[in-house]
């Protein structure tokens, strides 16, 4: 089943995201060359494709699971959590209507 995990950041987060992105980035590519990420990506604090300075407000993973807990399990264990990057992060069920 597909997962939503939606994560907000803490605020001035930019240089602890840059810290950690290339562990976080390595792990949506594992899901990505196993076929169960369907999209991934930030939320820019300012309305901007590159924010600069303002950074990011949070993010948005949708992917595939076995489970909700093992969905949890993945995202209680993203680098941005250790980084002190989120404030905040919901796992929910999500299903695909479009495309």
């Amino acid at each position: 089943m597909l997962y939503a995990i939606i994560s907000e950041d803490v605020d001035d987060s930019l240089d602890k995201r840059l810290s950690a992105r290339p562990e976080h980035l390595k792990r949506l590519e594992t899901l990505k060359d196993e076929g169960r990420l369907v999209l991934a990506g930030p939320h820019p604090a300012i309305d901007s494709d590159d924010p600069g300075n303002a950074g990011f407000s949070g993010s948005l993973i949708v992917a595939e699971f076995d489970s909700l807990e093992a969905a949890q399990h993945w995202a209680d264990t993203d680098p941005y959590v250790a980084a002190g990057v989120y404030a905040q992060v919901r796992v929910k069920p999500f299903k695909r209507v479009l495309p």
